[in-house]
């Protein structure tokens, strides 16, 4: 945007008419994010609180567009990358948050498993691995205490915090094993997602369905990794029905993986009553 069309509208945001800050609002979202640096250059030498507070809704209001924008560009690709739905899904509530900054940290972790592995060791060796440097070193866990909380859901948080709920810690399991090319994929399992030890790597999937391959044994990250075989994990499910069934033996499509977290946050701001992020969720869950 030219400067001197920012300073037209800008000199309009101390206008005490509602009606006027909110033509000044539709004309800014015309913008890309680039325009919040002008913004924030303004923010700092105003004097004015009125402006100020009408400044941080309208970069707010921007960079929402601009994550919005970004998920939907996301889904639309033939192959997605798990790890960034994941940072666009915290980015709508941290857009400071940065990619490369979050992917050194992963790098990190997976770079300590990696050096305890052996070209020697089976799968449950390795998982067993993968279990302790996770849970006992890194001590990532479950946060059953308040499991709905919605920072359980945000990458950053989780990172910093070592705590989620079962789909957030879940995800973060499988990005680690995906980054140690591991056959581990997300089991799209009732409230308690299992991820699953596939018996070859699966590179891709067609339609959004895996390409079929038994799961040699099953994971359950809210437990710390614990192992379960397959017929235990077919007795607990119990169904008849043919799509659940399926679920058992297919990797979940990372889109809906990101819709499971997306549909966890929408608990958590419905619970605390913040209803203008359930309707920002819920548009974004529409796209996937």
């Amino acid at each position: 945007m030219k400067d001197s069309k920012l300073d037209a509208l800008i000199t309009l945001l101390d206008d005490p008419d509602n009606s006027v800050f909110n033509l000044v609002l539709e004309e800014l979202l015309k913008e890309d994010i680039s325009v919040i640096d002008q913004l924030e250059q303004i923010w700092e030498t105003s004097l004015d609180e009125l402006v100020q507070n009408r400044i941080e809704r309208i970069a707010q209001e921007i960079q929402l567009k601009d994550t919005k924008e970004k998920i939907k560009n996301w889904a639309d690709q033939e192959m997605l990358d798990l790890f960034e739905g994941f940072f666009l899904i915290s980015r709508h509530q941290y857009p400071e948050i940065k990619f490369k900054s979050i992917q050194l940290q992963l790098e990190k972790i997976r770079k300590d498993v990696w050096l305890e592995f052996r070209n020697s060791l089976t799968a449950l060796e390795k998982i067993a691995i993968l279990n302790h440097l996770f849970y006992d070193h890194y001590k990532f866990k479950v946060d059953f205490f308040n499991p709905d909380s919605p920072h359980n859901c945000y990458i950053n948080r989780i990172l910093e915090t070592k705590k989620g709920n079962p789909v957030s810690i879940a995800i973060l399991y499988t990005l680690i094993a995906r980054l140690l090319n591991l056959p581990v994929h997300y089991i799209d399992f009732q409230k308690n997602p299992l991820v699953g030890y596939f018996d070859k790597e699966i590179a891709q999937f067609i339609h959004g369905e895996g390409i079929g391959h038994s799961v040699l044994f099953y994971i359950n990250p809210s437990n710390k990794g614990a192992i379960i075989g397959p017929k235990e994990v077919d007795y607990i499910q119990h169904t008849s029905d043919e799509a659940d069934r399926q679920k058992l033996i297919q990797p979940c499509p990372d889109r809906i993986i990101i819709k499971r977290l997306i549909e966890r946050l929408i608990i958590g701001y419905n619970e605390l009553g913040q209803h203008d992020k359930v309707n920002y969720l819920n548009e974004i869950a529409a796209i996937l």
